[in-house]
């Protein structure tokens, strides 16, 4: 298995960071490392994301994985590898991102909902695929996807939390992504970092107790 894609395998819980502001982003990423939460997605709408690529990459080195979400382009993908991003995912499914990032040796994903579009974007040469958005499905819809695909690392995204997390793990998830429901920026913007700790460290549980059969 790829090192990067290794890496987001063992972390788990992939943050998904929109939209972060400048003065918070080490805070917010400090914390969600002290929760156990390894790898920290910042979508590239966020202004100034190759900026803040370098800065997490700078102050984190090998502790955090960073890469950058809602990639829609070749030339956005570009730009965030070279900015230090070690992975790329997208909400839809763009070959020409794919292809970007298997020129430069990125880890990709697609954003998927159907069988037809998983085995496509995996053909194509992505990693795995970010099934999205998870909550319009549900666990049964990944599990089901997984029966006949199961080659394919998936990763839901959308509507995923504390509560149903482990339910995805149960499907067949290698990895799932988490937005609001994992990162509270009025705690941020408070200065209340523990609580976004907190969260993360109920998310790796929950994860981990559903690796475990638990």
């Amino acid at each position: 298995m790829n090192e990067t894609l290794s890496r987001l395998a063992d972390a788990g819980v992939v943050a998904v960071l929109r939209g972060v502001e400048a003065d918070q982003l080490i805070g917010i990423t400090e914390a969600l490392r002290e929760g156990g939460v390894t790898a920290v997605e910042i979508t590239a709408d966020t202004p100034d994301v190759a900026g803040k690529l370098g800065e997490v990459t700078g102050s984190f080195g090998d502790e955090v994985v960073v890469g950058t979400g809602t990639v829609l382009d070749s030339e956005t993908a570009r730009t965030t590898l070279m900015a230090g991003a070690e992975f790329v995912v997208s909400p839809s499914l763009h070959e020409d991102v794919i292809e970007t990032c298997n020129r430069y040796g990125a880890v990709t994903a697609p954003g998927v909902m159907t069988p037809t579009e998983a085995i496509r974007g995996y053909e194509a040469g992505a990693d795995f695929v970010k099934v999205f958005p998870a909550k319009t499905v549900g666990p049964g819809h990944l599990a089901a996807m997984k029966g006949p695909l199961g080659q394919i690392p998936m990763m839901p995204t959308g509507g995923v939390g504390p509560d149903n997390a482990g339910d995805y793990v149960d499907a067949g998830a290698f990895a799932v992504g988490a937005g609001g429901a994992l990162v509270d920026y009025d705690a941020a913007e408070r200065g209340d970092y523990e609580a976004i700790t907190e969260t993360a460290r109920e998310f790796t549980r929950v994860v981990a107790e559903a690796r475990d059969g638990g």
